[in-house]
């Protein structure tokens, strides 16, 4: 029974007067699920998710961005409610799949949020395509090293939700996703419970966990090198409460891009923009420059 005291929390407590538009776009071949929030003539900032995730992990973001920017969210190609063909979906794939929606939503550049794998393609998009990436914002920076444990967590923890998608499964996936108990909203769990419990993604979770295999996870790494030569303005949450590597990892990526600069959140998990948005939304868009590109 619910404590008549507590104020009930839901995705739409956000979403309910946030204007934005829900599809389904096919680039690349692959259905993609697109949301689209603000002035189509404003500058344009993608919003990426983490593994097995969806365009909701922004639900608490999308109002106050798209008072500046146009915003675009998506299921990355093998995730949320986007098709899941049979292939494995590395950092590559990632990267054509957002240059592709890019195109066909006609974005010419943008900024980037990522989280996870979010930044991790991210960072790989800025280092392929930087005429067409105005800067970044990385949260649980995924990409410089990989530890066999966390590999190993991560396939063990996704393939037991998908396998047995109950709400037990899916909501101890979210004890490392979010530091709070009090922030791992019931919408959450039932969504990536929706999600999982899809056929396809069945059928298709060992191409979505392809990147925690060793071999294929080494060779998508990114070099020191290419951290280097991301020259764009970065923004780099350092989480206090996320995993040590996660942490490790955006500090060290901080010594290498020539314009990084940090912002700790030590109270915060993986989930950064979600477990503290009005402190997040604020900093976020005093990086990107509310709504103006730099001259």
């Amino acid at each position: 029974m619910t404590d008549a005291t507590q104020e009930y929390r839901s995705i739409w407590s956000w979403l309910r007067d946030t204007a934005f538009a829900q599809r389904w776009i096919t680039v690349d071949g692959v259905s993609t699920r697109v949301v689209e929030a603000g002035d189509s003539s404003k500058p344009a900032v993608m919003l990426l998710h983490g593994t097995g995730a969806h365009w909701e992990a922004y639900a608490p973001n999308l109002k106050a961005l798209s008072a500046h920017y146009r915003v675009i969210a998506f299921d990355m190609v093998g995730n949320g409610f986007s098709d899941k063909p049979r292939y494995d979906y590395d950092t590559t794939v990632y990267v054509r799949h957002m240059l592709a929606v890019m195109d066909a939503l006609g974005v010419e550049k943008a900024s980037i949020i990522g989280m996870s794998l979010g930044a991790w393609v991210a960072a790989r998009f800025a280092v392929e395509q930087p005429t067409r990436t105005e800067k970044l914002i990385l949260m649980s920076p995924a990409g410089l090293i990989a530890s066999a444990s966390k590999m190993e967590r991560i396939r063990r923890q996704r393939m037991a939700a998908v396998d047995t998608p109950d709400w037990d499964s899916i909501k101890a996936m979210f004890v490392h996703l979010i530091a709070e108990e009090e922030n791992r909203i019931p919408d959450l769990i039932a969504l990536r419970q929706a999600i999982y419990r899809l056929p396809e993604t069945k059928e298709s979770i060992d191409h979505l966990l392809i990147l925690q295999d060793p071999d294929v996870r080494n060779a998508n790494l990114l070099s020191i090198e290419q951290w280097e030569s991301i020259a764009v303005p970065v923004l780099v949450i350092v989480a206090g409460k996320d995993v040590a590597e996660y942490e490790s990892t955006a500090r060290r990526i901080l010594e290498y891009m020539p314009r990084s600069t940090s912002l700790e959140m030590p109270h915060v998990a993986h989930w950064p923009n979600f477990e503290d948005p009005e402190f997040w939304n604020e900093k976020a868009i005093e990086f990107l420059g509310r709504g103006e590109t730099d001259a």
